[in-house]
Order: structure tokens, then C-alpha cells, then sequence
């Protein structure tokens, strides 16, 4: 695993880390690609600010 330098987001930098190796192949691009989709979706999930208003699930 990589040593943070400081003032430098570690998160970022493995993701930086990660993108900067070129893909082999068309399935290992498309590998790569969903790793980054994966990644936003977990962001917008954690962000998610909304509530349920259906009182059922309380």
C-alpha cells in the first residue's frame, strides 16, 4: 500500500494510482471502468441525503 504524502487525500491518490496503469485488453478496460463506476455509485450512496417518507418502515 502507498504512503500518503501529506496534505494529499489518500483515497485520491490510490484511485489516481489506480487509473494511471494502462488496460491490456478491451476487458480489462471495461474492468477498470466499472471499478470506477463502482466507486462513484458507493460515493452517491453515502451522500445520499433523503429520507423515507413511507412511516412503515420505522
Amino acid at each position: 500500500m502507498s504512503k500518503a504524502q501529506p496534505g494529499i487525500d489518500k483515497n485520491l491518490q490510490n484511485v489516481v494510482a489506480d487509473l494511471e496503469q494502462p488496460a491490456v485488453n478491451s476487458h480489462h478496460a471495461q474492468q477498470i471502468q466499472q471499478d470506477t463506476n463502482d466507486r462513484r455509485h458507493q460515493d452517491s450512496l453515502n451522500h445520499d441525503k433523503t429520507e423515507d417518507m413511507n412511516p412503515s418502515h420505522s
